[in-house]
């Protein structure tokens, strides 16, 4: 099923949880991504689905988690890079990219970027 794409810029940064992923090979952002957004439960170290999104044409998608919706824990990105780099005719050692991160402050807002090219990536905690 398709996954939901922001509408322009209009509420995208509005949410707890937002990421951005830009092509470093070409300068730009990279349109097209499927993101899922899974967090860790325990007992039994089971990661449990939260979100589907996938990135607009400026890299962006709508928040993963809305405001109020975090919680404290273990939570993972799941970006599909292969089908994006296909789409670019372009080969990748990466067929996609997991994040693992955790929220101690479920108050605090989170962006995560991603900047990938076909034979590396690289993430940090962004404001």
């Amino acid at each position: 099923p398709p996954l939901p794409q922001a509408d322009g810029m209009s509420g995208v940064g509005n949410g707890t949880l937002t990421t951005h992923v830009l092509n470093t090979a070409s300068g730009l952002p990279a349109a097209g991504i499927a993101v899922r957004l899974a967090q860790l439960q325990e007992p039994g170290l089971q990661w449990t689905e939260l979100a589907q999104r996938r990135t607009d044409g400026d890299g962006r998608c709508q928040p993963l988690l809305a405001p109020g919706q975090a919680k404290s824990g273990t939570y993972k990105l799941h970006f599909e890079t292969a089908e994006y780099w296909q789409g670019q005719g372009q080969t990748s050692f990466y067929p996609f990219v997991e994040v693992v991160f955790v929220i101690t402050d479920p108050a605090q807002k989170l962006h995560v970027p991603l900047l990938i090219s076909p034979y590396s990536y690289t993430t940090y905690r962004g404001s």
